[in-house]
């Protein structure tokens, strides 16, 4: 669906015009039905990477297909719905008559028009009063939600977000991880940006971390955060001498609680629980998140 190989991409700014390297020999695939996010700090590049894929950016070198066609054919756009992170749109216009002018762009009409308009609306819950309001009196989340419906008005096989959840209170980023969910059930492929990871994690198939134009971690959330080490927290019934902790098993400042490093020092700790009648009353099986991970990231790419 997406195959992107040593992507380059550098801007010219300044009365020098001088170079700044926004993607650096950057790559990953995104298979058909995959929920794909695409994670990473602010000037990553993931918004470059965004617009090269949609075709309103050009780059330098590299190969990107998008639906098997380069995005400088626009006949590769032709099955792509796509949402920008800020999206503009013409303010004096209601939502709904929003909707209309995008269905008649896809050749959307009469009640075909109005019945994808009115499921596009259902989706995102955008089905309100508001939607017959002008658009510049609508809020930041008003404006995502009908950004988003009118990305998916076509109903196409590629949807492409950036940050669709930007500006949403708890609810509406609820309603967007279910609308994004709703439509990989009946067969759209999602690659999305996004600075909430704990959303990235609860919907993805897959994630890509970018930081400072490449790819620094591709896989599933479990891939990425297994491949940082697994600790095991550890709560027995009584307490255990500091030199008495086997190899690998650190305190934590409360005398019946500590910490074991990996598989291995948890089982040397209840080897040695289980030959000297300590009871062993928790465990907790814990791994870093996805912004633990992006954190040392960023920190590895700055030092």
């Amino acid at each position: 669906m997406i195959k992107i190989e040593n992507l380059q991409k550098t801007y010219r700014s300044g009365f020098l015009m001088k170079p700044k390297v926004a993607l650096k020999n950057l790559s990953l695939h995104v298979e058909p039905g995959q929920v794909y996010g695409f994670i990473g700090p602010n000037g990553a590049g993931k918004s470059t990477t965004i617009k090269v894929l949609t075709g309103l950016l050009n780059f330098d070198s590299g190969k990107v297909l998008v639906n098997g066609l380069s995005p400088r054919d626009a006949k590769s756009r032709r099955d792509i719905g796509y949402s920008p992170e800020q999206p503009y749109f013409y303010d004096y216009l209601t939502g709904k008559e929003l909707l209309k002018f995008y269905g008649s762009l896809v050749g959307l009409k009469g009640d075909e028009l109005n019945s994808r308009i009115g499921w596009a609306l259902e989706l995102v819950h955008a089905d309100k009063d508001w939607i017959n309001r002008r658009l510049r009196s609508y809020s930041k989340g008003m404006m995502q939600r009908v950004g988003i419906a009118q990305a998916v008005l076509s109903r196409p096989k590629l949807l492409i977000l950036d940050e669709p959840m930007s500006g949403l209170d708890p609810m509406g980023r609820r309603d967007v991880r279910e609308a994004i969910l709703e439509l990989n059930r009946g067969g759209t492929t999602i690659f999305y940006s996004s600075h909430l990871l704990s959303d990235v994690e609860s919907i993805s198939h897959k994630v890509a971390m970018v930081v400072d134009g490449k790819i620094v971690r591709e896989g599933t959330v479990d891939e990425i955060t297994d491949s940082c080490g697994v600790e095991y927290h550890v709560r027995t019934r009584s307490a255990i001498a500091l030199k008495d902790l086997p190899e690998g098993v650190s305190p934590t400042g409360h005398p019946q609680e500590c910490v074991c490093a990996d598989d291995n020092a948890r089982d040397r700790l209840l080897a040695f629980c289980l030959s000297h009648g300590v009871a062993v009353e928790k465990m907790d099986h814990k791994r870093p998140s996805l912004e633990d991970i992006l954190t040392e990231e960023i920190a590895r790419a700055e030092s």
